[in-house]
């Protein structure tokens, strides 16, 4: 469903895609608590009214409206903006030469709503791609493959969005698609050259999940912490070994409301293939016979059906820090199939992947 930004105090509602999460839709619906115009000249202030007439002398309407009975709406239209005029069934407009021909009973219907949007009506709108001028430098995620061989995880493939950088980049932006692999093993240079410079750097100061590892009783000091890569434009974590300074796991976000998280990361348009059971459900898509592609908009209780059972209880994580010691948001569940960590919600929406390698999972 669209994700909705209410302004109450300003009388606004900004209206997201679900999918890219982008805004498609601004929604005035309370006209009196904003001041508008258009092209220098005021429409719509506490001593101008939005009438059809007001409308029509700043806009220039070239079409007649539409009335919708059943919502007792006259609807002006215009490419990128409508109106909504609240008007009784009784007082039907009727016009026979345009919008100045219209005839009302009483005084003039005024605005109720206003839509600005992208395309030529509200019902097919959609966000539009984003713009190069927006990138700053950065890259973004068209999409990424999880590499598995054998049900353990290589790597990673990305399919980047970045800026052009032939001639004429200033005058004309173009975007540009290029393909990276990053694998396990992998040095700090190796992922700086396929995918930039990282947005963060943090370096792990504790690691509380350290008393599930077998080798918990040996107290090793270490002077080193390791440290993640935070990609937020890619919706990427990477953490790489403090010794030996090589990824050793990946983190898949995908930016769900209600998450700890949220609005930290893009989303992470991944593709994860893994071993699912032989019997046919025409739940998810597949890739053949024997594998299962799970994406940022599986269901927990769908894929859970397909995957290999979990052998152990999920961990039940409830996050917390120093300066918040409560998290407004439910915890969520940890379970763990192969050499991944899916998070769960308790909507049953992923909220993150975490990939590791088998080999380091006493470690990692």
């Amino acid at each position: 469903m669209d994700i909705v930004l209410y302004l109450s105090h300003d009388g606004i509602r900004l209206i997201f895609d679900p999918v890219s999460q982008r805004l498609k839709m601004i929604e005035v619906n309370n006209m009196a608590k904003v001041k508008l115009k258009y092209c220098g000249v005021h429409f719509n202030t506490p001593q101008v009214r939005p009438t059809i007439e007001q409308i029509d002398q700043s806009f220039g309407a070239t079409h007649p409206g539409v009335y919708i009975s059943e919502k007792q709406l006259f609807v002006l239209n215009f490419r990128g903006l409508s109106f909504d005029f609240p008007i009784d069934s009784k007082f039907e407009p009727r016009y026979a030469h345009g919008l100045g021909s219209l005839q009302f009973s009483g005084a003039s219907p005024t605005v109720s709503r206003m839509c600005i949007y992208t395309g030529n009506t509200v019902s097919d709108t959609k966000a539009p791609p984003l713009s190069v001028s927006c990138f700053h430098g950065n890259c973004f995620l068209d999409c990424l493959e999880v590499l598995r061989e054998n049900n353990v995880t290589v790597g990673l493939k990305f399919l980047l969005v970045t800026e052009g950088n032939g001639p004429g980049k200033l005058v004309d932006p173009r975007k540009k698609t290029v393909e990276r692999i990053v694998k396990f093993g992998d040095t700090c240079q190796d992922v700086v050259s396929a995918l930039g410079c990282a947005s963060k750097v943090f370096y792990k100061s504790e690691d509380k999940m350290k008393i599930h590892s077998p080798e918990a009783h040996k107290r090793v000091r270490s002077q080193s912490a390791d440290y993640f890569y935070n990609y937020f434009t890619l919706g990427l974590d990477l953490l790489f070994d403090a010794n030996t300074h090589k990824v050793k796991k990946f983190i898949l976000h995908t930016n769900y409301p209600g998450h700890y998280n949220f609005n930290m990361y893009c989303r992470c348009e991944f593709k994860l293939p893994a071993v699912m059971e032989k019997v046919k459900q025409p739940l998810l898509s597949t890739i053949d016979d024997d594998e299962l592609v799970i994406t940022a908009y599986s269901k927990w209780d769908d894929v859970q059906k397909w995957l290999l059972k979990p052998t152990e209880q999920p961990v039940i994580l409830s996050r917390s820090s120093s300066t918040n010691t409560s998290n407004p948001f439910a915890p969520t569940f940890c379970f763990g199939v192969q050499d991944i960590i899916f998070e769960i919600m308790q909507n049953q929406h992923i909220a993150s992947v975490t990939i590791y390698q088998s080999k380091e999972l006493s470690s990692s």
